[in-house]
């Protein structure tokens, strides 16, 4: 576990011994504001894989201008475990008192999960529409985010999002959401992975089609036109844009060589070790880190917190991602820096100021 100037402030590990279940909260920073981070779920989570998340929270919400710090939560357990509402009630008792942070879905939770830990809580952010929320996924917050992000890297290298051929990695709630708003921007989606494998047409795929077989079959692979490939070799097919949609650390230094995009945005959360990013960075291709490119699910969280509106929410995604992508990149063009090490610059600034104010206070 690392520690430094910004935290983190809080670990948890809870057991629930009469359910075999545990749990972990990480609280990385509150200097602005109680912590905003999801609840993943997954059998193979760790703490160090929280932890990490958490620290991404920090630096993404300080640079979106949220006033909120960073955690994140981890259920080790199967999403589809026929338990998992209890799960997540027991969960949300256990962290009551916690109020400091507030959850959210992540990787394996969704709405109805939040609507649960806010029956037991009266805490949580991506709630359902019935329950006065902005549902994240079904408006595809994180996706719309991605497609304005885009649409700013892209002039860095001298493009634009009409013709640009795009190579999507996890064809979930957020990949679907990319897809389907780079499409109507006139993207060309050439790729397009899951677990059991990816679908790859040069010429494009038909988004709306290729959803549909998702849904009624369970992977994109039955798709019925184009080259059947492994779940891996998304990474290394020849495309404008990347997108890792899914699970961190899909490109480590045993990858990073095979890797053909022209700019990466990353959509998942810490899909690109750091040794990585350092040596795409090096070979010339733009990654725009996690904390900037995929800030629209929190944003949209943020703004349902505060009762704002569907309309309102997308325009702050709109206006937060597309300002920052270009503060971070110009920075780092400017101080011949890579787009993270920019990013990370800027979003520390407004923490360390925030806590040598709270430190004056007390």
């Amino acid at each position: 576990m690392t520690f430094d100037e910004l935290g983190p402030l809080k670990i948890e590990e809870h057991y629930f011994p009469s359910l075999g279940l545990k749990a972990y909260v990480v609280v990385d920073n509150t200097a602005l504001g109680p912590s905003i981070g999801g609840v993943r779920v997954s059998p193979n989570v760790t703490i160090e894989e929280i932890a990490r998340l958490a620290r991404t929270m920090t630096l993404k919400n300080s640079i979106a201008g949220l006033p909120h710090g960073g955690g994140k939560a981890g259920i080790v357990a199967d999403p589809k475990d026929e338990r998992i509402e209890t799960f997540f009630r027991a969960f949300a008792r256990r962290i009551k008192s916690l109020e400091e942070y507030i959850p959210g879905p992540d990787m394996g939770s969704n709405e109805e999960s939040m609507a649960w830990i806010y029956d037991e809580i009266g805490r949580a952010v991506g709630l359902p529409e019935e329950l006065g929320g902005l549902p994240l996924d079904k408006l595809g917050a994180t996706g719309y985010g991605l497609s304005e992000c885009a649409d700013i890297a892209l002039s860095f290298r001298g493009l634009s999002l009409k013709g640009v051929r795009v190579a999507i990695q996890g064809f979930g709630s957020v990949g679907k959401a990319v897809a389907r708003f780079l499409s109507e921007k006139g993207a060309i989606i050439i790729a397009v992975s899951d677990t059991k494998g990816t679908i790859y047409a040069p010429e494009g795929l038909m988004v709306k089609e290729l959803m549909e077989v998702k849904k009624t079959t369970g992977s994109v692979v039955n798709y019925n036109r184009g080259e059947r490939l492994s779940a891996e070799e998304i990474l290394s097919i020849e495309c404008d844009i990347l997108i890792p949609a899914a699970n961190p650390d899909v490109i480590t230094m045993k990858n990073v060589g095979s890797v053909k995009a022209k700019i990466i945005l990353e959509g998942a959360n810490i899909p690109v070790n750091l040794d990585a990013e350092e040596v795409l960075y090096k070979k010339g291709i733009l990654v725009v880190p996690d904390f900037i490119a995929n800030a629209g699910g929190v944003i949209m969280a943020w703004m349902e917190y505060n009762h704002r509106t569907q309309e309102e929410a997308f325009n702050a995604i709109r206006d937060k991602i597309r300002k920052n992508t270009g503060l971070i990149l110009e920075r780092s063009l400017k101080e011949k820096v890579s787009p993270r090490k920019a990013a990370v610059a800027i979003a520390k600034e407004r923490i360390l100021s925030a806590m040598r104010y709270r430190l004056v206070a007390k």
